[in-house]
């Protein structure tokens, strides 16, 4: 999911450079990747930032309203930035063509939850929804081609679907399934807590039916799982965020195998205590060998092994959220300003996607 310098400068990537100030397009070309994340800055206005790999400011676009997560595709040249819960707007830039940002909607009775996945071919999008009349998870289907227009929908088989994958057979999408009920006349409120479940769901592409669903044991029952990446064995990893008793130290951070299902992963004691109960984002690194995961609530990011789980660093960095793989392993950014190795005056919200 790299967009590499020389693919940028090809073709019809040209146009998105040429529409670029002389200084950008600079920092654009000698880049290796660009990122992409939301931003908040000190007005309050809300907004994407394109960076390059040393977190330097390539371009930025306003948004309505807060932005959280992304669904890109290479091949397509889309990159769709979601609102954050309980938001009901998503924009959608073309860096193939120097035009005008497609904004669209959900319907009226559904609010998006932040993240969503293209098809393999790009024709079509699939976003994380909540039916919040009926408080039902589903994956709003939107056709590409035609200006993303919203053309059908199915279950998301759980209670707030939050990130999608597209597994590697390219037929099966993999749902976090938070189990958090919500609606929007209450905001953000949690509403359904001392019954929430929580399971990660394999969904047919096609067809929208449940291949499996896969759940942690009832006493993890009040871990939200939320945020997930694949790794090079074909394993899930699954970060939570726990809603249950603060006195509590429950594992956050799951692995899920298609075949051997869905187990906890037993931190050391020492690193469970610092790292706290809330997994802000999970990376896998680009040869899909290792994985970092982020807490902004205790300002931790966690390197491990992916095949063992085994703990390979553990820093302090306060408020980091965002990350994502580079070249030389991950990048990050923080809620204070911090991208990598930049300092910024704005307000980095929780995710970094590779353009």
């Amino acid at each position: 999911m790299v967009l590499e310098r020389r693919a940028l400068l090809a073709g019809a990537g040209l146009a998105w450079v040429l529409s670029l100030g002389p200084a950008c397009a600079q920092r654009l070309t000698a880049s290796e990747v660009v990122f992409a994340s939301a931003y908040k800055d000190r007005q309050g206005a809300h907004g994407i930032a394109f960076l390059d790999q040393d977190g330097a400011m390539v371009a930025r676009h306003l948004l309505p309203d807060r932005g959280h997560g992304f669904a890109s595709h290479p091949q397509a040249g889309w990159l769709v930035a979601f609102a954050r819960r309980p938001g009901n707007f998503a924009v959608a830039l073309d860096r193939n063509n120097a035009r005008e940002p497609v904004v669209f909607h959900t319907p009226a009775d559904r609010h998006f939850y932040g993240h969503g996945a293209f098809s393999a071919d790009g024709r079509l999008l699939y976003a994380a929804e909540n039916a919040f009349e009926t408080g039902d998870g589903v994956l709003g289907i939107y056709d590409v081609t035609n200006g993303f227009t919203r053309i059908a929908e199915f279950p998301s088989h759980g209670v707030g679907p939050h990130e999608i994958l597209l597994m590697p057979d390219a037929k099966t999408l993999c749902v976090a399934n938070g189990g958090i009920r919500t609606h929007p006349d209450s905001g953000r409120q949690k509403l359904n807590l001392p019954t929430m479940t929580s399971s990660m769901a394999f969904i047919d592409l096609e067809s929208g039916s449940l291949r499996s669903s896969h759940s942690l044991p009832d006493t993890l029952r009040r871990l939200s799982l939320r945020h997930m990446a694949a790794d090079a064995h074909g394993q899930v990893w699954v970060g939570g965020q726990y809603e249950g008793d603060p006195m509590d130290l429950p594992p956050v951070l799951a692995r899920l195998n298609p075949d051997a299902g869905l187990h906890a992963v037993d931190l050391p004691d020492d690193v469970r205590v610092e790292f706290g109960m809330y997994v802000g984002a999970v990376a896998a690194s680009n040869d899909g060998n290792l994985l970092a995961i982020t807490s902004p609530k205790s300002g931790r990011l966690l390197t491990l092994d992916a095949q063992s789980g085994k703990v390979l660093a553990s820093i302090e960095r306060p408020g980091v959220c965002g990350v994502q793989a580079s070249a030389s392993g991950f990048i990050s950014s923080t809620e204070t300003g911090e991208f990598a190795r930049q300092k910024h005056d704005l307000l980095w919200d929780n995710h970094i996607a590779t353009v």
